[in-house]
């Protein structure tokens, strides 16, 4: 029974060893002309809010954490920041109509009151992007304001 644990726990080393080889692509890219960022006029605690609560996994530039660079925890980051990307990329916002940013607003706003965004795991890791009720209000505000203007734009054309 000995010999079997030894075993099992030499085999498991090994494992982890070679899955730190197996890591996935990083989502390290260039913030573009088409950035949420250059595209609109965030007010400042609004564009900081998205930067720590959003961008990492709703954009082409995540900032990673230590701990992604450990298999497999770095593959569960690479599927979140995928997910949230096909979701919505704030890197992509100025090649959306003003159809598709509405759509997005509307959903930033239900996620938000859902409280489903950000996600737990992700907060538990990022304090920053806990977000506050006066954090939430001023999204909602912004959101608002800004889906009237689209929503306008969008009569006039």
């Amino acid at each position: 029974m000995r010999l079997f644990i030894k075993i099992l726990v030499a085999t498991g080393i090994i494992a982890f060893v070679v899955i730190q080889f197996f890591q996935p692509e990083k989502n390290i890219g260039e913030v573009t002309q088409n950035h949420i960022f250059r595209q609109e006029q965030l007010p400042e605690n609004v564009q900081l809010t998205i930067q720590n609560a959003c961008l990492d996994c709703h954009s082409n530039n995540t900032r990673y954490p230590f701990y992604d660079r450990i298999a497999p925890a770095s593959w569960m980051v690479s599927k979140h920041v995928t997910e949230g990307k096909k979701e919505l990329n704030f890197s992509e916002w100025g090649e959306m109509d003003a159809y598709d940013k509405i759509r997005a607003l509307e959903d930033i706003r239900q996620e938000l009151e859902q409280n489903t965004m950000p996600l737990k795991a992700y907060v538990v890791m990022h304090r920053e992007a806990k977000l506050s009720e006066e954090q939430k209000t001023a999204l909602f505000s912004w959101i608002d304001k800004k889906g009237e203007e689209l929503v306008k734009s969008s009569i006039e054309e």
